[in-house]
């Protein structure tokens, strides 16, 4: 392992809902459309709002700093280091590449609730004519009347946050009949409805909007999880790797001393200084030699496999391709702080804890939604109008600017006797909002368990590897000695393949011990989510809800 990977191990670096403004007021009645019509837009572009940051760096997942691009050839075999094996897998590997889509799909949603709040245009044009046939009461002929009507009208109507809807229309209509002149007619009306009880105020009108806002803040801790789970496999696949050739390599050297004390045995039976039936156990120690190097190989070519699935590499012959591994299994010497550090760092970091509390906000809300459903519905209406007559358009419009006006104002009230629905809607969101903090509460109490399992692994294998070592080199005294007695003639085939086989299993036990160590290591800092902050890789869902800015949450 090369000093650059070394000092990124031992580095620790502990550690949206956009809030929606609203106008303070509205504008009185205008005497012109145009003031109108910018009254009504007004809390629109509040309401929709701006991104505190592109959707592009919102969903990025890369090294914090800037790094050269990792170029793979397109053949050949891959050559890669754990830290490019990593920034490899985060720019190619497909499953990411899946993963990233969801935050980007879960904002579609908070545009699908900011879009209650956008004006709507209407409009209507229509043409009308009929004709009526009577008998003259003086000379009993039949008369025939035609009559004419277009009207037309155009309107903006807009929900606000308050629970208020406001709307303008304009409208025009000229009609014409036999033996009458044209009649034309303009008018101009305002109507707001305001909320009084049910669906008054900004929390509850802003409450599924805000629940849309959390539902994209927890896709991005969902993705951060994901990531995380990513970079540990990539690393733990890298030293599965880096073992199966180790053990490959431990195999064949054993099967070579194995086949040299099969021939070292025939040749003391031949000259009558062992029995024929040593040669059965020297025979059996080859075969197992056999078995175990069949074995690994079989392993290596299935972990190359995975490493080949992560990486995703450039070129059409990827399976069968060779990965070359740059760094090498060595004991790294990382001093962890206390247990309780890395327990209230995975508190505060990991995805699962995070996505819980955000799930908690939203149940606060659906409370307010559901709250206010237990109330009667009690609007207040206001319509305000002014309509012209003259012989002509024109005429019409400027009538329309006299004195004259109509208004009405009211009340409408409802409210269903039992209200049933509303009240088991309320209960269970009461209800699922206490499963919610439980879950939580259980939630964190499994993650210390992990945590603190976790560590206890990292303290044994840092500590089995130095018993590992010490086991590895009594066992070569052990063999070297047993072969002694072998030669002159104190001892058997079947001690000397029992030493042998002793010293194999020390030497895989030692090597495997180092990988476990740096498995451990990575698994203890995914488990307190602090992994990809130790790799220096950035993405969504850094910040533990608790300290996200309100706008952010």
């Amino acid at each position: 392992m090369n000093e650059k990977s070394k000092s990124q191990w031992r580095r620790f670096l502990a550690r949206g809902q956009s809030e929606v403004e609203i106008p303070a007021g509205r504008q009185p009645f205008a005497h012109t459309l145009s003031i109108l019509v910018v009254t009504l837009a007004l809390p629109i572009s509040l309401a929709r709002g701006a991104s505190p940051d592109g959707a592009r760096n919102r969903d990025y997942i890369g090294p914090t700093s800037a790094v050269a691009p990792i170029v793979l050839p397109t053949s050949g075999p891959l050559k890669v280091s754990v830290e490019e094996a990593i920034l490899t897998t985060l720019e190619r590997n497909q499953e990411l590449r899946v993963q990233r889509l969801g935050p980007r799909l879960s904002r579609t949603g908070i545009e699908m609730e900011r879009a209650a709040f956008d004006p709507t245009l209407t409009g209507n044009l229509s043409y009308s004519r009929g004709r009526t046939e009577r008998d003259s009461d003086v000379t009993g002929k039949s008369i025939g009347t035609t009559s004419k009507r277009t009207d037309a009208g155009v309107g903006v109507s807009e929900f606000l946050p308050t629970g208020t809807n406001v709307a303008v229309d304009l409208s025009a209509n000229r009609s014409w009949a036999t033996g009458a002149g044209d009649q034309n007619t303009a008018g101009v009306g305002l109507s707001v409805t305001q909320a009084l009880l049910r669906g008054f105020g900004l929390g509850v009108n802003l409450a599924s909007l805000r629940q849309a806002q959390l539902d994209s803040s927890v896709s991005e801790y969902e993705l951060r999880g994901y990531a995380e789970m990513l970079v540990a496999r990539v690393e733990e696949t890298y030293w599965d790797y880096a073992l199966a050739q180790r053990q490959i390599e431990i195999f064949t050297d054993s099967l070579k001393i194995a086949q040299q004390q099969l021939g070292e045995v025939e040749e003391r039976i031949k000259i009558g200084k062992l029995a024929e039936i040593e040669r059965a156990a020297a025979q059996a120690e080859v075969a197992l030699r056999e078995e175990a190097l069949i074995n690994a190989r079989s392993t290596l070519a299935t972990t190359r496999l995975q490493m080949l699935r992560l990486l995703n590499a450039p070129g059409a012959n990827l399976w069968n391709r060779d990965v070359v591994l740059q760094d090498q299994p060595s004991s790294v010497d990382v001093q962890l702080d206390d247990v309780e550090s890395h327990v209230q760092i995975g508190l505060r970091m990991r995805p699962d804890q995070n996505q819980a509390r955000l799930g908690i906000q939203r149940g606060d809300l659906e409370l307010v939604k559901t709250r206010n459903g237990l109330l009667p519905r009690m609007d207040l209406f206001i319509t305000l109008g002014r309509t012209g007559y003259a012989d002509s358009f024109g005429g019409s419009v400027r009538s329309s600017d006299g004195h004259g006006y109509d208004g009405t104002i009211g009340v409408n009230f409802e409210y269903p006797l039992l209200n049933r629905a509303a009240r088991a809607r309320h209960e269970r969101a009461t209800v699922s909002l206490d499963q919610q903090q439980e879950a939580l509460r259980n939630m964190e109490q499994l993650a210390q368990l992990d945590i603190r399992s976790a560590y206890i692994e990292v303290t044994r294998l840092k500590e089995q590897i130095v018993a590992t070592a010490a086991t590895r080199r009594l066992q070569e005294e052990t063999v070297r000695s047993e072969i002694e007695k072998f030669r002159v003639g104190k001892s058997t085939t079947l001690l000397v393949a029992r030493a042998q086989r002793d010293l194999l299993s020390a030497r895989i036990d030692e090597i495997r011990a180092v990988m476990s160590h740096l498995k451990a290591l990575v698994e203890l800092y995914r488990l307190e989510g602090s992994l990809l902050e130790r790799r220096g890789i950035l993405a969504p869902g850094r910040q533990p809800v608790g300290e996200l800015s309100p706008s952010k949450r």
